[in-house]
């Protein structure tokens, strides 16, 4: 088998995981950006201050910069895989409590929790895609692909994060 015929099959073979990545690229995306639009809705709908409402943002914003550096290095000491796989796991635990909490407590708490589901997967992405893909055309597709998931997934969350249920 030539080096041409490799390339074609570990594209073929990471078409799937590039699917999962990027589909993980846009949750972890979507939510950033959904809640930002939402935050008048959320301070209505929980009775908000400002400071708390501002830690609704900064609690997930100070886990997932606080820890992206860590969570990379512990992609590599135990693998990407498993660091993306759990962080996507924690990322979609602790959505489920913030959608169940009623006070600014549980939702600033889970909110970090996001945060740290975030910084976990987020972190391995790009080396996945570095990894299931060599070097040349199928790479530079693969990468660019996560790309435009994150800058599509910004505006999905802007326009997500402004529709309301009908009360």
């Amino acid at each position: 088998m030539d080096v041409a015929e490799t390339a074609v099959r570990t594209a073929r073979s990471g078409r799937p995981a590039l699917a999962v990545l990027a589909t993980g690229q846009l949750m972890l995306i979507v939510d950033g950006t959904g809640v930002a639009v939402a935050l008048p809705r959320i301070r209505e709908d929980l009775g908000l201050a400002g400071a708390e409402l501002s830690w609704v943002v900064n609690g997930y914003l100070v886990a997932f910069g606080g820890l992206l550096l860590l969570c990379g290095r512990l992609g590599d000491l135990f693998g990407r895989r498993r660091v993306f796989l759990g962080g996507i796991a924690v990322f979609t635990a602790a959505s489920a409590l913030c959608g169940a909490a009623g006070s600014a407590a549980p939702l600033v708490a889970a909110r970090f929790v996001q945060g740290v589901g975030c910084a976990m997967a987020g972190s391995v992405i790009t080396g996945m895609v570095v990894v299931l893909f060599p070097e040349g055309r199928e790479r530079v597709r693969a990468i660019t692909v996560i790309a435009f998931v994150a800058a599509g997934g910004g505006s999905v969350g802007a326009l997500g994060g402004g529709v309301s249920p009908a009360a």
